[in-house]
C-alpha cells in the first residue's frame, strides 16, 4: 500500500464514521444543538462537506461544481454548521457525497507532491499536506459527532460492526462511569 492510498483510506474511514452517526437518528435529533456552541449532527456533516469541497477543489484549481453559499464571505457566521430553514437531510447528505466524490477524483488525479494554493492560508501546499490536514479535520468532526450521537441515544463507537469500545453491558458502563466520577470528585 502506498502512502497516498493509506491516507486516502483513512480519509474514507473518517467520512464513513461521520456519516454513520446520522443512521437511524430522528430528524429533530439530527438537527438539534447539543452543545453551548450549537454543535449538531447534520451541521457537522454539512460543514465537513464544505471543507472537503474547498480543500480538494479550489486549492487545486479543480472547482467544486456546485455553489457553496455557506462558505462565501457574505454568509452569516456558522451558516455552514447547521441545516438552514429549507435544507433537508437528503440535500446535506447528497452534498457530503458529492464533495467526497470530487475529493476522491482530485486525489486520484494528482500526485502527493502536486502543488496547490490555499487562499485562506495565503500559501502554497501539496496534495500530501492537504490530505493530512483534511484527514485530521474529518476525524476530528467524526469525534464530535460520536459524542453528540452518544448524547442523543447512547450509540457510540467507530462503526456498527466495530465500536472500538470496551465490551460491556449497560450495568458495566454505569459502574465504570461511577468509578470515573468518584475519582473526579476527589478533586472538587
Amino acid at each position: 500500500m502506498t502512502v497516498k492510498s493509506e491516507l486516502h483510506d483513512y480519509f474514507r474511514q473518517g467520512r464513513e464514521a461521520l456519516l454513520w452517526k446520522l443512521d437511524g437518528v430522528p430528524e429533530y435529533d439530527a438537527r438539534r444543538p447539543l452543545t453551548p456552541t450549537g454543535t449538531n449532527l447534520l451541521g457537522l456533516v454539512k460543514h465537513t462537506a464544505i471543507v472537503v469541497a474547498g480543500y480538494f477543489g479550489e486549492v487545486f484549481d479543480r472547482p467544486f461544481p456546485r455553489p457553496l453559499p455557506w462558505a462565501e464571505d457574505t454568509a452569516a457566521p456558522n451558516d455552514d454548521m447547521w441545516a438552514l430553514p429549507g435544507e433537508t437531510r437528503t440535500q446535506v447528505v447528497a452534498l457530503f457525497h458529492d464533495a467526497n466524490a470530487h475529493a476522491d477524483a482530485t486525489i486520484e488525479a494528482l500526485d502527493l507532491d502536486s502543488p496547490g494554493y490555499v487562499p485562506w492560508w495565503s500559501g502554497p501546499v501539496t496534495l500530501s499536506r492537504i490530505l493530512v490536514h483534511v484527514v485530521g479535520e474529518v476525524h476530528r468532526h467524526a469525534g464530535h459527532a460520536d459524542i453528540v450521537r452518544e448524547t442523543i441515544d447512547g450509540a457510540a463507537g467507530l462503526r456498527t460492526d466495530n465500536s472500538n469500545l470496551a465490551d460491556g453491558d449497560a450495568a458495566w458502563w454505569a459502574a465504570y462511569r461511577a468509578r470515573v466520577e468518584a475519582e473526579a470528585q476527589r478533586y472538587r
